[in-house]
C-alpha cells in the first residue's frame, strides 16, 4: 500500500479495593494512527507493542477507518480517529495523512515502522517547555478512576481526555492487503471520554471505572493536551494505568471524540 492518503469493562462487582496508581512524568506520549487494510501497517504495530515495554513512554493505537473501501472494514476503527489524524495535519499545514504514522507528543509527525525517527521526534518535541511538564496522576481506588493535575502558572490551557485501553487485541483479517494474516494490536484506544478543561489551575476529576470500561478495557490513559479537539496541540501531561480485574462487556454510550 502507497503511504499517502489525499486530504485526507465493565468491572466485575462493586469490590474494587486499592487497585493501581500511576504519577507520570513520561517523555514520549505517542499515538499511532494505523489500519487493518494496510500492508505497511504490521512493522508499526509490532514496534509499538515494544515501544510500551518502555515505562517513560505511554504508546497508544489509533486504528482509523479511511481505507475501509478496499475491501476490509477495520474492527478496531474509530472514525474520530481519522478526525483527529487529519486536525493534527491541518496544525501542521499539510494536506494528507497517511498510516502508519506516528504523531509524538502531539507535535512531531514520524513514520510508524522507524524507530530512529520515533526517537528523534521525541527529542524535538522535548525542545518545547510545555511537553509533559505536568505531573498527572491516575489512581484506581474502590471502583472509582481519579483524575488530578495540579495548579501550573504560565501553561497553555488545554482539554482532559481519558481513553479506554486494550492492551492487547489479535484480530483474523478476511480480506484486504493482510488478508489470511492474524495480527496483534498492542494498547488499542477505545473511545476518548472528556474529563474537562484544564486551564492552569489544581483541579480533579472522579469517574466510576464502570462508566468507561467495556470492550475489553484493561488499561486506562489520560492526557491532558494543548488546544481542542479540532485544534490539538502538545501534549502537557498524561498518565497510563492497569485496570484490575477486568473483564469484556459492551461499550456505554459515552462522549467519543
Amino acid at each position: 500500500m502507497k503511504f499517502r492518503a489525499v486530504g485526507l469493562a465493565a468491572f466485575a462487582g462493586a469490590a474494587l479495593v486499592a487497585a493501581s496508581q500511576a504519577v507520570a512524568e513520561p517523555r514520549a506520549v505517542l499515538e499511532l494512527f494505523t489500519s487493518q487494510g494496510c500492508s505497511s501497517c504490521p512493522a508499526a504495530d509490532k514496534l509499538l507493542g515494544e515501544l510500551r515495554q518502555d515505562p517513560s513512554v505511554i504508546a497508544m493505537s489509533l486504528a482509523v477507518d479511511y481505507w475501509d473501501y478496499l475491501g476490509w472494514k477495520d474492527t478496531l476503527a474509530l472514525h474520530g480517529h481519522t478526525n483527529r489524524q487529519r486536525a493534527y495535519a491541518h496544525m501542521r499545514g499539510e494536506s494528507g495523512i497517511y498510516t502508519p504514522q506516528i504523531v509524538v507528543n502531539g507535535r512531531t509527525p514520524a513514520l510508524g515502522s522507524d524507530k530512529a525517527e520515533i526517537e528523534r521526534a521525541i527529542q524535538q518535541t522535548k525542545a518545547n517547555p510545555d511537553t509533559l511538564s505536568l505531573p498527572v496522576s491516575l489512581s484506581v481506588t474502590d471502583g472509582q478512576l481519579t483524575v488530578s493535575a495540579p495548579a501550573k502558572d504560565k501553561s497553555p490551557a488545554g482539554e482532559v481526555w481519558l481513553c479506554p485501553i486494550s492492551k492487547t487485541v489479535q484480530v483474523p483479517i478476511g480480506r484486504g492487503e493482510n488478508h489470511g494474516r492474524t495480527l496483534t494490536y498492542y494498547n488499542v484506544v477505545r473511545r476518548w471520554v472528556k474529563l474537562g478543561d484544564w486551564n492552569g489551575t489544581a483541579q480533579t476529576w472522579t469517574v466510576p471505572v464502570a462508566d468507561v470500561a467495556g470492550d475489553g478495557a484493561d488499561a486506562v490513559a489520560v492526557v491532558v493536551q494543548a488546544g481542542n479537539a479540532p485544534n490539538p496541540s502538545t501534549m502537557l501531561g498524561a498518565a497510563y494505568v492497569s485496570l484490575p480485574n477486568a473483564v469484556s462487556a459492551a461499550a456505554p454510550q459515552t462522549q467519543v471524540k
